[in-house]
């Protein structure tokens, strides 16, 4: 529940975060059949195994991070390409900096992560762990590693995917600057460069916004499955 977005935002107070937790501990807890669990007495075999639950937790909340990671690097390339880059805020849940249009696709994608309720999957993801993954049963190995390797290249791929309509536009704009600037050199091509990827960036990236929506569901549909495959590798 700490790493998954929304939550993992640095403005909500810790206390919320841990409250959080044990709500939805509470509520699980009846519905969850654990009659199978080692009586680990050991200390230190404990501890490692209460280690592999909290690897087991982060790797879940990283997985679907780093779709939100790729909807983030589309931003930054649409910015990049439209001049925004030298214009960055800072991120409240990186606490650093990113790009305005890079923000922009953040907030909407979780916006659209909670309108589809991925929130909800997130939590049935959360229950079929304890039947797909043991407590205490949480293996590394390289089924696991291969999995990751995956995801995080998929994250590139979200990323062409969601700016692909900005980025193709600025991108036949930059050539047809460039062939303005060499067949009129009196023009002064990078005083007018800027406010024509500005308005064309913002233009393309208004008409794309209903096809972005229908992708975000897309996208955080196949959030389930890439968690449920991510859980097989560790069982």
């Amino acid at each position: 529940m700490i790493f998954i977005p929304v939550f993992d935002s640095k403005n909500i107070p810790v206390l919320f975060k841990v409250g959080l937790s044990f709500v939805i501990t509470a509520i699980l807890f009846p519905i969850l059949e654990l009659n199978n669990i080692p009586f680990i007495t050991e200390a230190i075999p404990f501890v490692i195994r209460v280690t592999g639950e909290i690897i087991l937790g982060v790797l879940i909340g990283f997985s679907v991070k780093l779709t939100f990671a790729g909807i983030q690097l589309a931003g930054q390339l649409i910015g990049f390409q439209m001049g925004f880059a030298i214009a960055n805020v800072i991120d409240p849940v990186t606490s650093s900096q990113a790009s305005i249009i890079s923000m922009f696709m953040n907030i909407m994608a979780m916006l659209m992560f909670l309108t589809v309720n991925a929130h909800h999957w997130f939590l049935r993801a959360l229950v079929e762990s304890f039947h797909m993954v043991p407590p205490f049963g949480f293996q590394f190995n390289g089924s696991l590693m291969e999995q990751l390797t995956t995801f995080a290249g998929d994250m590139f791929v979200i990323a062409i995917k969601v700016g692909a309509p900005v980025i193709a536009a600025l991108l036949l704009t930059t050539v047809a600057l460039g062939l303005i600037a060499r067949t009129v050199p009196q023009m002064n091509i990078f005083i007018v460069a800027m406010p024509i990827k500005i308005v064309v960036g913002l233009l393309f990236l208004g008409l794309s916004l209903p096809f972005l929506s229908s992708l975000f569901k897309q996208i955080f549909t196949d959030i389930v499955k890439n968690i449920f495959f991510l859980l097989k590798a560790m069982a």
